[in-house]
């Protein structure tokens, strides 16, 4: 209530104007975690996940192809959600390479890290 009371004082084109207009156009997306316990206020936590990648970004420049960079792009991914889901990566790439050929192309999705505690514990 308050931004919409002070756009009625500033000046249309100044920064704050221009800020209080690019809030109001945004308002219903911007307030959206107030009516869903499940929406975060922020992205921090995936900023903090995407943070090795960004600090990598010049490094990737010299992947020698594209294909090399998504390939590089899909293991940085993968051992993000190791990371996410409490998975050793070492562990978990040593199980898909020794099960990637004996598993139906179907489920290969259990392989994913965030199945593979559920694998390693069913087997157990």
């Amino acid at each position: 209530k308050y931004m919409f009371i002070q756009m009625k004082l500033t000046l249309p084109k100044s920064q704050i104007g221009k800020a209080f207009a690019y809030s109001q156009t945004r308002w219903d997306n911007l307030s959206a975690y107030l009516y869903d316990g499940n929406l975060q206020i922020d992205n921090n936590l995936v900023e903090n996940v995407i943070r090795p990648v960004a600090l990598g970004r010049k490094n990737y420049l010299f992947a020698g192809s594209h294909d090399a960079a998504q390939r590089a792009a899909m293991a940085y991914t993968f051992f993000a959600n190791c990371k996410k889901h409490d998975v050793n990566p070492y562990q978990w790439l040593k199980y898909v390479l020794e099960n990637i050929l004996s598993i139906n192309h179907k489920n290969i999705t259990d392989l994913y890290p965030h199945n593979y505690k559920t694998l390693i514990t069913d087997t157990i």
